[in-house]
């Protein structure tokens, strides 16, 4: 089945024909007129093949669940008796292999208890098609003889909301009219509280243009966004999945529509006759545009799936025209609705016939929600360190899903249990040992051992359980609480975390220790002799963490030396250092943090805001001084030990830029699709994706400051960044938050420029 997509999602025609006469229907009033010549009702024949084919593609592509809607013409002429047997012979066929949901689409005129009381029996949902008011739904929704049929489906969906079914109401299906008035549209809606309304475009083609009684290319973005802006001042009473899908790929996520967004489609339709076709809003194209040539009598799905003109809908951004890769909106608009593009000289390979719409439609949305919709963490110091912090624990928790009843472990997860209980000082200490840089680098180092297969055990330095019971161990000892802790040590010793390196034992031995507060420091049992260690004890076989103050109101950052899972930059770490070194060390931090202040005050407290842990690195400075974020770990930055002050001041703040970009990347959606577009950058000789051009400009920002306030040599580099900002700005990649980063730097750089 490699590479074909499997169809999750069938369009059932059980009936062909329909008891209402509306004049935008794509079935009757469009191009394709194939229905003339196909049976008014699905034959069981058709039903038993299509439930076994479906069963059969469910089991070859491992589906944990299908979507069968029932449609037409109107389904419900189908009769109840034909309806029973649909739903019998897919529930028949798809147990055991993979869960069955039904729908049907509807107008409503024919739906009474008996339909409803057999799509209670088998869980069918139903969306109704509404478009509003009377008035906005007898625009179109009239019987043949121009009767109204409004009276009658509200009467369906007053049925339908009423106690014995309102489980089973799925939503209203709304085409969009420019004539009418959109605040009376929603309203006449929402009233009938909808579990969800689709709003939808009338189907057109360059061929065949849509209604714009006053020309203008953008009529329809203006109606929706009338009734965006309504449905805002209502407070988002009922979803919208039109409105939600925008705000969902605008925050970098996926579309919730296949009109919208750069999805492949997994749809598939079964005709009355059965006939296997593409997706039914191609029959406004052209005749024969959806036609496929299979049925489900000789085909199967798979046979469908290789067909070009499904897998034309797969391609993804590859999928739409040339000026829609390079259009800023084409993430969340998709190209639109693939039938909208056809235009009879080219096909399909155009932008959609509403694409000025679309342009229109995004931005507004855009413009109106950005700020909400904008990443806390972007402008908050405190909250972006609360989310790294949840992030690190949902990973532990992830890990402990894998690890729990291994020889070790659980005890050392229960005690973390209980510090955290203890509250106070307990919940201090947690957050300080799980907030530290490399208790994450541990847990994904442990994580990519269980996935690979490897075990977490002797894969990534100490083992998962050694670390836990260390982790908890100093965890207890920071909140100085009476909890007993054990500790695993191998090869004679055991790091804790934020604490210490503590030696048990000779090299090569392994064991267990108790470990306890005592006094002002902390004790360790083995066997029947306790030794003291700690910040008063000065016992020789404990190394402490040492740390270093920014400035006087700065918290102080630890220089971590001992931790062994410190080796997450791109090039090694020093070995402990000496005292003498140590000292030499906090001396030229002092330097250049002195140096960076002076120079670039704004940008010193930006990095020292989210410094936890500076880690000597072997070597001196390599070219152009900048100074290294780890692979994992929030806050922790690797600095050349032996780089003097100026090239020490350059690290740490191209290093605190890296790794704030890399924290903010974590835990909020900049962009997405990361890699699809390649972008020119001005310090590159090959298109790079826009994550490379991001991280560029992120420490060039700050570079540029500093060479200008020390008068550092070297070319100005303030028209190049703007060049790479402009390239940023129109990037498709970006969501919401992502485009308020870019924003924030072209302040940052009209400062530097000012």
């Amino acid at each position: 089945m490699t590479g074909l997509i499997a169809f999750r999602e069938i369009v059932l025609k059980v009936h062909s024909r329909c008891d209402l006469a509306c004049d935008h229907c794509y079935v009757y009033e469009h191009a394709d007129q194939s229905w003339r010549a196909r049976p008014k009702v699905i034959s069981p024949e058709v039903i038993s093949h299509t439930a076994s084919r479906l069963a059969e593609h469910a089991r070859d592509h491992a589906l944990p669940s299908v979507t069968v809607i029932l449609h037409g013409g109107e389904p419900l002429l189908a009769g109840t008796a034909r309806l029973r047997l649909v739903c019998e012979e897919f529930t028949r066929a798809l147990a055991g292999t993979a869960a069955l949901d039904l729908r049907i689409h509807t107008n409503g005129l024919q739906l009474g208890t008996r339909h409803l009381d057999l799509f209670d029996e088998f869980g069918v949902r139903v969306g109704i098609s509404l478009d509003g008011d009377r008035a906005a739904n007898d625009r179109h929704r009239r019987f043949a003889d121009g009767r109204t049929s409004h009276p009658l489906v509200l009467a369906a969906v007053a049925l339908l909301r009423s106690a014995p079914y309102r489980h089973l109401y799925q939503g209203l299906l709304c085409t969009v009219d420019v004539a009418n008035d959109p605040v009376a549209v929603l309203d006449a809606l929402v009233e009938l509280e909808p579990p969800r309304v689709d709003f939808l475009l009338p189907h057109a083609t360059w061929e065949t243009p849509p209604v714009r009684p006053d020309g203008a290319p953008d009529a329809y973005a203006r109606w929706l966004l009338r009734v965006y802006d309504h449905w805002e001042r209502r407070e988002r009473p009922v979803p919208v999945r039109l409105f939600e899908s925008l705000l969902s790929t605008l925050r970098g996520g996926p579309s919730l529509t296949e009109s919208l967004g750069l999805a492949p489609t997994d749809l598939v339709v079964v005709e009355t006759d059965g006939t296997l076709e593409q997706v039914d809003s191609l029959k406004s194209a052209f005749d024969g545009a959806a036609a496929t040539g299979f049925n489900v009598f000789d085909h199967a799905f798979d046979q469908v799936a290789a067909h070009p003109g499904v897998r034309a809908r797969q391609l993804g951004l590859a999928g739409v025209s040339d000026p829609c890769r390079r259009c800023p909106v084409v993430r969340s608009c998709g190209g639109g609705l693939y039938t909208h593009r056809y235009k009879a000289d080219n096909g399909f390979d155009n932008p959609s016939v509403y694409c000025a719409d679309l342009r229109e439609l995004v931005d507004g949305v855009e413009g109106r929600t950005g700020p909400r919709e904008t990443a806390p963490e972007l402008s908050d110091p405190a909250e972006l360190a609360r989310s790294q912090e949840e992030l690190t624990r949902v990973l532990l928790a992830r890990l402990h899903e894998d690890l729990a009843g291994e020889p070790g472990w659980d005890r050392a997860w229960e005690l973390l249990g209980e510090v955290e209980r203890a509250g106070g000082a307990g919940e201090a200490a947690l957050d300080a040992v799980l907030g530290h840089p490399f208790t994450r680098t541990w847990v994904l180092a442990a994580l990519d051992a269980v996935r690979d297969g490897r075990g977490a055990w002797g894969a990534q330095g100490p083992d998962a359980a050694r670390r836990l019971t260390a982790l908890a161990a100093a965890a207890v000892l920071r909140g100085r609480l009476e909890l007993p802790a054990e500790v695993a040590y191998r090869d004679g010793e055991v790091y804790l975390p934020t604490l210490g390196l503590l030696r048990l034992g000779e090299p090569g031995t392994d064991g267990r220790a108790a470990l306890h507060v005592t006094g002002e420091g902390y004790a360790v049992r083995d066997g029947r002799t306790e030794h003291r260690f700690g910040p008063a004890a000065g016992d020789a076989r404990w190394q402490p963490v040492r740390s270093w103050s920014p400035g006087p109101d700065a918290a102080p950052v630890a220089l971590e030396d001992l931790d062994p899972y410190r080796n997450c930059f791109a090039r090694p770490p020093r070995l402990r250092l000496g005292a003498g070194e140590a000292g030499e060390w906090r001396a030229r931090l002092d330097g250049a943090w002195a140096l960076l202040h002076e120079a670039v005050p704004e940008f010193a407290r930006a990095a020292a805001a989210g410094l936890t842990t500076l880690t000597p690195l072997a070597g001196g400075p390599r070219a152009g001084g900048w100074g290294e974020a780890g692979r994992h770990g929030p806050g922790a930055l690797g600095v050349p030990y032996a780089a003097g002050a100026a090239e020490t001041a350059l690290a740490l703040l191209t290093g605190g830029r890296r790794a704030r970009l890399r924290a903010l990347t974590e835990v909020a959606d900049l962009y997405a699709l990361d890699g699809q577009w390649q972008h020119p950058s001005p310090w590159r000789q090959r298109p790079v994706p826009l994550s490379r051009l991001l991280a560029d400009v992120y420490e060039r920002v700050a570079v540029e400051a500093f060479r200008r306030a020390t008068a550092a040599p070297g070319p100005a580099g303030s028209d190049l960044i703007h060049q790479a900002l402009d390239r940023l700005a129109g990037a498709a990649e970006l969501t919401s938050t992502g485009k308020r980063l870019v924003a924030e730097l072209r302040w940052e750089l009209k400062s530097v420029d000012a």
